[in-house]
């Protein structure tokens, strides 16, 4: 149920230190101006729906289904929103959970560790993030990395995120630290929008003035980057120095990779990488429409890993959508899926009734 598509060895390596261990879930939650931009993202109907996706994910992966939610789950463009896999896992293995807010511009309605950033302004802009709060968010994922590690003793953290419009910002990134990343990257449409995000990237790229071998992966970030990526990225390098560490999610998560590798470099750094795998949803490792593979191995020396989880004999068409390559993951669905796997052992089939159960019980509360 776990496939290893990049660093086999690595990979293998990773899953066999880590079977039948828990997991820990740290989600970090962030905004970008750029999901407002007309079809920029499927997370979310109209451009006003996505202001609240990442509210409305975090009360739902903390408290999943209820009578009344103050932020319910928005309509998509089709199909359900992946915080329904990672809720339905979380409450099967009963996963503790830490919610982070680096960045939104609506107050979450759980309780949410506030990391003292902001959202992060359109990437066209070339002037997403003050200098200064990225540097904050990058100290204050260090310290929570190291808090965190703490307490997930032999088992490993998984780092997720919801930031609407997130690839589109990891694509400015990636191109930002030198990786060819365009066409590569994924998004929640069934089709990426790739002419679109490449218009949107280059346009912040321009207004920054970007060159490589000038600005400082900070300085990157402050320009065309959301407040989850230096985040993660420094919690990532601080659990790493004593556990495992399983990066929830796709493109955004290969992109916070590859900031995590220019970071070590640019401050010489002590870190562990062979205990770091990025772990998505087979949706979006092998998306017809993109190159996830080929983007990790642009990157370089990281392991993807991805659950075989299918809802191909769904009765929900709602999740069926899944294989025609609408929503593909968010909010450490892939992640949570991996976890199930290692820790119980699940099989596809009871992946699928956990989900389904779940799906059944919030169909009936909206009803």
């Amino acid at each position: 149920m776990i496939r290893v598509y990049t660093q086999l060895e690595r990979g293998q390596q990773w899953l066999k230190r880590y079977r039948g261990q828990p997991g820990v879930l740290a989600c970090v939650l962030g905004f970008t101006d750029t999901c407002l931009i007309p079809g920029i993202s499927a997370a979310g109907l109209t451009p006003d729906d996505r202001r609240y996706t990442a509210v409305a994910d975090a009360e739902f992966l903390s408290r999943g289904v209820q009578p009344h939610l103050e932020y319910p789950l928005p309509p998509l463009v089709a199909g359900a929103s992946p915080v329904l896999i990672s809720r339905a896992i979380v409450e099967a293995l009963n996963l503790p959970i830490y919610l982070f807010d680096a960045g939104l511009p609506l107050q979450p309605s759980v309780p949410a560790i506030a990391l003292g950033g902001v959202p992060a302004k359109c990437l066209t802009s070339g002037a997403a993030l003050p200098l200064a709060t990225v540097n904050h968010l990058l100290e204050r994922g260090l310290y929570w990395g190291q808090k965190l590690a703490t307490e997930v003793a032999d088992g490993y953290l998984i780092l997720g995120e919801c930031v609407v419009g997130g690839t589109t910002t990891a694509l400015a990134v990636l191109t930002g630290l030198g990786i060819p990343a365009a066409d590569k990257v994924n998004s929640s449409h069934p089709n990426c929008n790739h002419e679109q995000k490449w218009a949107v990237v280059q346009e912040g790229l321009k207004q920054a003035e970007i060159l490589a071998d000038v600005f400082s992966p900070l300085q990157l970030i402050a320009a065309v980057g959301d407040p989850m990526q230096v985040v993660v990225a420094g919690m990532a390098i601080a659990a790493s120095r004593k556990v495992g560490v399983l990066l929830a999610g796709g493109t955004q998560m290969l992109a916070v990779y590859a900031l995590m590798q220019a970071l070590v470099r640019q401050y010489s750094w002590d870190w562990q990488p062979e205990n770091i795998v990025v772990g998505t949803t087979r949706w979006v490792a092998e998306d017809p429409t993109g190159d996830t593979v080929g983007l990790a191995t642009a990157i370089g020396r990281v392991p993807l890993i991805a659950t075989q989880l299918s809802f191909a004999n769904s009765r929900y068409p709602q999740l069926q959508v899944y294989e025609r390559g609408y929503v593909k993951e968010g909010v450490a669905a892939g992640a949570s899926a991996i976890a199930a796997h290692l820790y119980q052992g699940w099989s596809q089939e009871q992946m699928l009734e956990a989900i389904e159960d779940l799906f059944a019980r919030f169909g009936q509360i909206k009803q």
